[in-house]
């Protein structure tokens, strides 16, 4: 199980990714915008979500810094703009912090799978920290 950091923009996400990869001689490992996302119809991405970033990686002194922008609509607040990333291989390792973090916080995407986890959720706990929980492969990383 490894704990990241995870940073978001509010529509400069590639800017910024492209800043900190340069300032520590590293590169973006990993960049997918929300217009790669798989269509749903259920949900049309609107046509001013498709070239902001979803997700991209930096290498930054050995460790992975994970960086996104914030959906159109959703909230952004420039200093809280950062969440801890708790990934793991086991799934139900990832349940049972999940169920722990969340008593008394606040569940902000339940955990589900999703096209790029066998199960990911989001949460805030009582302490006001935001997380992103995540069972993923040991190999995913780039």
């Amino acid at each position: 199980m490894s704990l990241e950091i995870y940073l978001n923009f509010n529509g400069n996400c590639r800017e910024a990714a492209e800043f900190y990869a340069q300032a520590f001689h590293s590169e973006i490992t990993h960049l997918a915008t929300f217009g790669d996302m798989p269509p749903n119809p259920d949900h049309p991405l609107p046509e001013e979500a498709k070239s902001l970033i979803m997700h991209a990686r930096v290498s930054i002194l050995g460790k992975t810094v994970m960086f996104s922008d914030v959906f159109p609509g959703m909230p952004f607040h420039l200093g809280n703009n950062i969440n801890l990333t708790a990934l793991s291989p086991d799934e139900a390792q990832i349940r049972t912090i999940f169920d722990n973090l969340s008593q008394d916080g606040t569940i902000k995407m339940e955990l589900a799978p999703t096209f790029w986890s066998k199960s990911y959720g989001q949460l805030t706990d009582k302490f006001g920290i935001e997380w992103q929980l995540s069972c993923e492969d040991e190999t995913a990383g780039s």
